[in-house]
């Protein structure tokens, strides 16, 4: 009846009035139906991990480091340090809210949870498909042009392969995309370690780790912050986790759990990759270099840097993938709320995906990389996730305002989100007041 189709909403699809699915599922009125297949819990606390660093350290550290150097020289690894207290923040503050409400939506539930508006809730939910849809289509066009480089293949088949064999794997199930999301993130840690580690062999014999310390003056600060900014970014992806919440066991544990350990495990990567790249070759110098990790790695071995080259293209490949598996969850999510129409809450009986949500992000993603000139587009990803960072902690500032003694799986002082809504919102007030 009308409460079954309420109650079961997630999986709602559409068929002629009255007809039976013939999938799995069973009649219910004005023609919807009601499918009993549910989004698979089969990521482990490893999985999320693995998940979490593919979605954080992209392709853009291969670039940033050169460019972090030309800011803050010998200090950069310290406005790393800076930035990665800023982002935990706001990680922290995800980490407790999934533990709360542990389902498909992310940022979107948390907002409606927050501040009981659904409209705002939808927007957001909105601002960040948009931002995931974005994000893979530049991803995909980056793919491409470097793809050029070794194979010569036109542009058009190029991305309409990438985008069909992306939107497939997402399809085809969460073990089988997390697999692979996750061999490529090991591949990239592996790329990052090589990097490391023939920096570390070839530092120079007067080496001295006191020059990475500033003194107490403004001069030696400024940078250090300037840096922060830049560095900031770098940290962006861990929002990106709660949206598969419906598909992680014990999710209240393990999910808040993994958000941490990934912020952790990739501040120790990027304070590694920095403070040895930076101590192995003068900043300034690091700073020309239009790769600056393949640089290292060529400079120091005498062999070309085609390795981290195809490196640097399975991150790009690993980055447009688990934007489109968000995206399609967040799908998911509003319409299992009533907040986008059911058919994109419908789930696969086998692959236990939601195709529907699935098939129509790869569509979108392919239109948004055939337009291309993303690049205005592409930049505003940041400014649209401050905004969202910036609702998120305010949303927890009000339920823990309301529900301060709640049991939940991790549970933060109230001076964490309001610290996390200062740093993020002050951070759009700079990313808006340098776009002018």
């Amino acid at each position: 009846g009308r409460s079954a189709c309420y109650n079961l909403r997630p999986s709602l699809g559409w068929c002629a009035g009255g007809v039976k699915n013939v999938l799995s599922g069973f009649p219910c009125e004005s023609g919807l139906i009601v499918s009993k297949a549910r989004l698979k819990r089969s990521l482990s606390l490893p999985h999320m991990v693995l998940y979490g660093l593919g979605t954080t350290i992209g392709a853009g550290i291969y670039a940033l480091v050169g460019e972090l150097a030309g800011i803050a020289g010998y200090f950069a690894p310290l406005s790393f340090l800076l930035a990665s207290l800023m982002a935990a923040l706001t990680a922290m503050s995800f980490a407790e809210l999934s533990g709360r409400f542990p389902r498909a939506a992310g940022a979107a539930l948390y907002v409606q949870e927050g501040f009981s508006a659904p409209r705002l809730a939808a927007l957001t939910g909105m601002l960040v498909i948009m931002a995931g849809l974005v994000s893979s289509a530049a991803l995909i066009n980056g793919f491409v042009g470097y793809l050029n480089q070794f194979v010569d293949i036109g542009r058009l088949p190029a991305i309409i392969l990438l985008a069909v064999l992306l939107g497939g794997v997402a399809a085809w199930g969460i073990s089988t995309s997390v697999a692979l999301a996750a061999t490529i993130t090991v591949i990239e840690i592996s790329g990052l370690l090589i990097v490391i580690g023939v920096s570390v062999f070839n530092l120079p014999a007067d080496v001295r780790l006191s020059m990475l310390l500033p003194t107490f003056t403004w001069s030696h600060w400024h940078p250090v912050f300037a840096g922060s900014l830049l560095a900031f970014y770098a940290f962006i992806g861990f929002e990106d986790m709660v949206d598969v919440a419906e598909e992680v066991k014990d999710v209240k544990r393990s999910l808040p759990k993994a958000i941490l350990i990934t912020l952790g495990i990739t501040t120790l990567l990027y304070m590694a990759i920095m403070v040895t790249a930076v101590l192995a070759v003068p900043p300034e110098r690091l700073a020309l270099a239009e790769a600056p990790l393949a640089f290292l790695y060529q400079h120091f071995t005498g062999r070309d840097a085609v390795l981290i080259s195809i490196i640097g293209l399975l991150a790009i490949i690993n980055g447009a993938l688990i934007q489109m598996i968000m995206a399609s969850r967040v799908m998911y999510g509003l319409s299992s709320r009533g907040q986008l129409p059911a058919v994109l809450g419908f789930v696969h009986p086998k692959t236990h995906t939601p195709v529907v949500a699935t098939l129509v992000v790869t569509g979108v993603v392919l239109f948004l990389a055939l337009i291309g000139h993303l690049s205005i587009l592409a930049e505003s990803t940041s400014f649209i996730m401050l905004g969202v960072f910036s609702m998120v902690n305010l949303a927890l500032l009000h339920i823990k305002r309301r529900s301060p003694e709640t049991v939940v799986s991790i549970r933060f002082p109230v001076a964490i989100p309001f610290l996390g809504f200062v740093v993020s919102f002050g951070f759009l007030l700079l990313t808006l007041f340098r776009s002018f």
